[in-house]
């Protein structure tokens, strides 16, 4: 998820901290969070649904399950307290998901069906007659689109190979591998059976170290403990090591770092191990999410995290959100993995995703000897479960010697 909706997230995330200012100024924002998702079906009702051949009860009908749909956030709020944990059975989180991914969709060609139809008002000629028969194969492509999304965002991950060359990488790394996981999301869309099938797919890649770069889980402890067990079996010869990510903040982040370390996870909070092989070392760091101060807890702290990180080893960065890459090329990382932005999920998204995330959202970025990793995610947000041309990933990183000029 992007950097600013995710701003707009944290005040609904702190209903379970009490973090917010006043109560007056959280119901507006949860007013206003609402409304903007029932936009698209507005826009829906009151310029698709009229022209359609129906009786007017079951235009009616069609208009009230389309305002029901919208509000699957408000549902999600209601029945855990958070818009971050919808506990609602499996089927019915996919199905809010098709729905309210279907009404956008729908909303976004009715948008471009009323271009068109501007466009033909400023042409000579009659304005152009829209068949009756394009108005249900749009309600057909975005029902198929959705259902295709939804596909996408559930599945177990296929396996991605990347390879990434480290300045400086001491030749006994030369071939180090590294899963990455991140954005898994455990949560009623992501039960244990899923979590299982990606731990038995990790384990079978043998690599050397797994990296977990947070939003690990979407609801609390209580709800989510047996969800998130097949964690325990992850296997790697150096070990599993995690970062924390925003919706640990916002889910009980205290609790959840202690389980998580419990598991046999290294939770890398602002702090760094150094990896051995024979005599040659790698710094591996990880800090705290920027979402942390409205949570009460401390901040990312980069300098906190190298501090008496011996001179001259190359630094691999978990770090969950990928923004502030620049400031850890200019402390001398050699590479950083995130994830937090899902890839952007569907075309034309990703924009706006990189505008919030200082311009990355997928894949790899240069800067100086620095890498950038941006990982898709292993999972996504059940709140908005959509994935178009931006495939999840079990991501096996491997890295390659590059030697200093």
């Amino acid at each position: 998820m992007n950097e600013r909706p995710c701003r707009a997230f944290a005040a609904h995330g702190t209903l379970l901290t009490n973090q917010t200012p006043s109560h007056a100024s959280n119901l507006r924002s949860i007013v206003i969070f609402h409304l903007i998702f029932a936009l698209p079906s507005i826009l829906v009702i009151t310029r698709f649904l009229p022209w359609l051949p129906l009786p007017l009860a079951m235009k009616t009908v069609i208009a009230v399950l389309m305002l029901v749909a919208s509000q699957f956030h408000l549902w999600s709020r209601m029945s855990s307290g958070s818009v971050f944990s919808p506990e609602f059975p499996r089927p019915v989180v996919i199905l809010f998901n098709w729905a309210s991914g279907t009404i956008l969709f729908l909303a976004l060609l009715q948008l471009l069906l009323d271009l068109m139809m501007l466009a033909s008002l400023l042409l000579p000629g009659e304005v152009w007659a829209i068949p009756t028969g394009v108005r249900y194969a749009m309600a057909a492509a975005a029902a198929l689109a959705a259902a295709i999304g939804v596909r996408n965002a559930v599945r177990v991950p296929a396996l991605k190979d990347v390879e990434i060359a480290v300045h400086g990488l001491p030749a006994n790394f030369d071939g180090y591998t590294i899963l990455q996981l991140t954005d898994l999301h455990i949560s009623r869309l992501f039960p244990a059976a899923w979590t299982r099938a990606v731990v038995e797919r990790a384990n079978a890649l043998d690599v050397d170290l797994i990296a977990v770069t947070g939003d690990v889980i979407d609801g609390t402890l209580a709800m989510r403990r047996s969800d998130v067990e097949p964690l325990r079996d992850l296997r790697a010869r150096d070990g599993v090591y995690m970062s924390p990510g925003n919706h640990e903040y916002f889910l009980g982040y205290r609790e959840w770092m202690q389980h998580f370390a419990g598991m046999g996870m290294h939770v890398l909070a602002n702090e760094h191990v150094i990896l051995e092989r024979q005599e040659d070392r790698l710094v591996l760091a990880g800090v705290t999410d920027a979402s942390a101060p409205a949570t009460g807890m401390p901040p990312p702290d980069l300098a906190a995290a190298l501090s008496d990180a011996p001179a001259g080893v190359p630094i691999v960065l978990l770090d969950h959100q990928p923004g502030p890459a620049r400031k850890a090329a200019a402390r001398g990382v050699a590479l950083q993995l995130s994830g937090h932005t899902h890839g952007g999920m569907i075309p034309g998204l990703d924009k706006l995703v990189a505008m919030g995330n200082g311009g990355f959202v997928s894949g790899q970025y240069l800067m100086d000897r620095m890498t950038l990793y941006v990982n898709n995610g292993t999972g996504i947000w059940p709140g908005f479960a959509m994935r178009l041309a931006r495939a999840s990933e079990l991501t096996r990183i491997t890295l390659r010697r590059k030697a200093l000029p």
